[in-house]
């Protein structure tokens, strides 16, 4: 098996500088997505990891980085989950709280 050689005049492969935006803005989502605050992160990753897809894809081969994408994406979408399990716990812890406290009652209870 041969590997097949590269043509003199084909340009190098440059590795996408967005592909390491994107990684970063993951990984923010991912560190704050507990906080509800890595959702705007994570939306930002998403969306550049499309613009990234798309550009790599344009230019045959010549631009690299899709693993600092894919990366990029499975934190981001990690720090959507971890955004969206805050917000259902906050949501029963203030449903039992609610529920536990005391509430008078809304009638008079010496009716015969």
């Amino acid at each position: 098996m041969t590997v097949p050689t590269r043509h003199p005049m084909d340009p190098e492969p440059v590795p996408s500088t967005k592909a390491r935006a994107v990684f970063a803005l993951g990984l923010l989502a991912f560190l704050t997505g507990a906080l509800v605050g890595g959702v705007i992160p994570a939306t930002l990753a998403l969306m550049l990891a499309r613009q990234v897809r798309r550009e790599a894809y344009a230019a045959g081969g010549y631009l690299i980085g899709a693993t600092w994408v894919r990366r990029g994406e499975r934190l981001a979408w990690a720090g959507i989950v971890l955004a969206l399990t805050a917000l259902v716990v906050a949501s029963i812890a203030g449903l039992l709280h609610l529920a536990a406290a005391p509430g008078g009652q809304d009638f008079d209870s010496n009716t015969d």
